[in-house]
Parts: structure tokens; sequence; C-alpha cells
């Protein structure tokens, strides 16, 4: 019983030191995720599975396309696209929490 209070009571603790996000590593993590997400996309695209949705991020995406160069191209873009909004994101909420 009191193992259980004390291990809620250290997260309520860890909880208060963890007050801001790093800037840097939401904005890697997310572009990493979508970058590698979209030459997921391109590649499945490349055999015939999910051609609206590349076809759709095709037209967000200058170069990308069902193929194994455009799927890398796409992801290059997808990659600085999540970083921008991981940096935006954190600032955003180490601004105003």
């Amino acid at each position: 019983m009191f193992q259980v209070a004390r291990g809620i009571f250290a997260l309520a603790r860890m909880g208060e030191m963890m007050q801001s996000l790093s800037i840097k590593g939401l904005g890697l993590s997310l572009g990493l995720t979508w970058g590698v997400g979209v030459i997921f996309i391109g590649l499945a695209g490349s055999v015939g599975w999910g051609r609206p949705v590349v076809d759709l991020l095709g037209s967000l995406y200058l170069g990308f396309g069902p193929s194994l160069g455009g799927s890398l191209i796409g992801g290059v873009w997808a990659f600085i696209d999540g970083a921008v909004g991981g940096i935006v994101i954190a600032w955003l909420y180490n601004r105003f929490c």
C-alpha cells in the first residue's frame, strides 16, 4: 500500500520537473517520423497501394511521386515540414505553459 502511494508521489514530483519540451528534440523526432512515413507511402504507391494519398502528397511536396526517387524527395520535404512543425509546437508549448 505504501509502495503504491510513494510511486504516485514520485510521478507527481517528476511531472513538476518536466516543464518544458526540447525544441530540437521534438523537431527532429517529428521530422524523422513524418519523413520516413512519407517514404513508405511513396513506396507503397509504387506497387499500386494508396494512389489517392500519393497524389495528394504529390500536390504538397514538389517532386514526390510513386517511385524510389520520388519517395526520397518527398521524404526530404516531409522531414523539413515535420521538423518545422515540431519546432513550432515545442516553442508554443514552452511559451504558454
